[in-house]
């Protein structure tokens, strides 16, 4: 199994349009887990501590296999929730290592 773990800064800099922003993105991301083969789970969280030094928001995917995490970074749902992502965020982190 591979875990998938991205991070992100977010553009809102409030509370109210951080929590925006974060709901915004658990909504396009999670439902994946029902539509793209491979995906055993899809957990969006917002950070709740040190904000001047942590990153805003998280995902964290478990994959069945590295192809399987490959094919969902191409499958159109994921691009279209990317997309829906990139709007919200203005830095990227990520790892990918196995279970």
């Amino acid at each position: 199994m591979i875990r998938h773990i991205v991070t992100w800064k977010l553009k809102a800099q409030d509370d109210a349009a951080r929590a925006a922003a974060v709901a915004a993105i658990a909504e396009v991301l999670e439902p994946l887990v029902n539509v793209v083969p491979g995906i055993h789970s899809l957990d969006v969280r917002p950070n709740v501590a040190y904000f001047d030094k942590n990153w805003d928001v998280l995902v964290i995917g478990d994959y069945e296999s590295l192809a399987s995490l490959e094919a969902y970074q191409v499958h159109p749902d994921h691009e279209a929730a990317a997309a829906v992502v990139r709007e919200h965020v203005t830095e990227r982190s990520s790892i990918d290592f196995e279970v």
